[in-house]
């Protein structure tokens, strides 16, 4: 029997080697994978300017010869760590701000402890973020400090903002940052008052549990996960790949719990009342009205956002009293918005260029 015009036996040959020498490669990447730890993140060199419960204030050392009169306080997000924005040398936010001369500092956050379960949304608003301000002012010798709020960090820096609207904030920037908790959508349903008893949880477990906030994301993509090990198991032979992986995926079920009396109030005054957006929420009894604040602000949101939509986020430019106040979208997602490969070549720049021209 003769075989086929045109059909080339030796290309089989190379591509049954090629399958060959892949899975050999799989199979000694696995091992080393599995036996091996992550990149050492969040190595920035910095000093814990100050510490208390769940909160920490980091001051981050200089790394360039002149640097910007206006300090700035990165707020995170209670639910995450701040190494996301400070990864590894060459793909970390800190270095960069560092290397574009500012004088950067960052509040952090631990998980908090079962007696901590009483801290309420007055403590970070109107304790823990004035009080790091006041350290910031302290240690800079400078009375204005620019402020960065990462995702609920954002949200946050808007109440902190809006209640000390007489100072000593100069300017705001706000990462994928929602105020109409309305276009949460997944979270709303999940949240929704006529079946979620969030009373009862709170009563029961005292801090609200990492492993149901994790669930909660992982729901808005369900097959991410699974997806996501398949593409590491296709590209394990690539250390690049591998390394950046690991990155993400550490930092992403590194899910902290919130305090019992503040998921509370995170549930019922936002998700339930939605009081941000419709200009009725109050902190300790001072009111927070998005239109009090006048600095100047950026509002960075992301085109492929799945946590935090657009419609979530759009409305903050018009109800901000600012006149100096501006929104960028840019390509990437809720995280990749702000660290990664994506952001080196978007977010950063545009940040270092608007800040800059406030900072001085």
């Amino acid at each position: 029997m003769n075989a086929p015009t045109g059909f080339d036996f030796a290309s089989i040959s190379e591509r049954v080697q090629s399958e060959v020498q892949r899975a050999i490669q799989r199979s000694i990447k696995g091992v080393e994978y599995f036996s091996s730890s992550g990149p050492a993140l969040g190595e920035t060199p910095k000093d814990v300017l100050y510490s208390r419960g769940t909160m920490n204030l980091y001051h981050y050392r200089a790394q360039a010869d002149e640097v910007y009169r206006v300090p700035v306080l990165i707020v995170m997000a209670t639910t995450n760590r701040g190494y996301i924005l400070d990864l590894v040398p060459g793909q970390s936010f800190i270095e960069f701000l560092l290397k574009r001369g500012f004088d950067v500092y960052m509040l952090d956050w631990t998980a908090p402890k079962p007696e901590e379960k009483s801290l309420r949304m007055e403590d970070y608003v109107l304790d823990f973020i004035p009080e790091s301000v006041r350290r910031v002012q302290q240690d800079s010798g400078e009375k204005d400090v620019s402020v960065i709020g990462y995702c609920f960090g954002g949200v946050l820096s808007l109440l902190y903002g809006s209640i000390f609207n007489d100072g000593p904030m100069k300017n705001l920037i706000c990462f994928t940052t929602p105020i109409d908790f309305r276009e949460m959508k997944l979270f709303s349903n999940f949240a929704d008052r006529r079946y979620f008893d969030v009373d009862r949880l709170i009563d029961s477990t005292g801090n609200m549990p990492p492993e149901l906030i994790l669930q909660s994301f992982d729901m808005l993509r369900p097959a991410a996960r699974v997806a996501g090990q398949i593409q590491l198991w296709d590209n394990i032979w690539n250390d690049e790949f591998v390394k950046s992986y690991r990155m993400f995926d550490r930092w992403a079920t590194d899910t902290l719990p919130l305090a019992g009396e503040y998921f509370r109030a995170i549930t019922k005054d936002l998700m339930w009342d939605n009081k941000l957006y419709n200009d009725t929420m109050t902190v300790g009894g001072r009111a927070a009205k998005l239109a009090d604040i006048k600095v100047p602000i950026l509002h960075a949101v992301a085109e492929h956002d799945h946590i935090v939509p657009y419609d979530a986020a759009k409305h903050l430019i018009t109800k901000i009293g600012s006149e100096d106040k501006e929104e960028v979208m840019l390509k990437g997602g809720h995280v990749s918005l702000v660290a990664g490969a994506n952001a080196i070549k978007r977010l950063w720049p545009k940040l270092d260029s608007w800040l800059g021209k406030r900072s001085t």
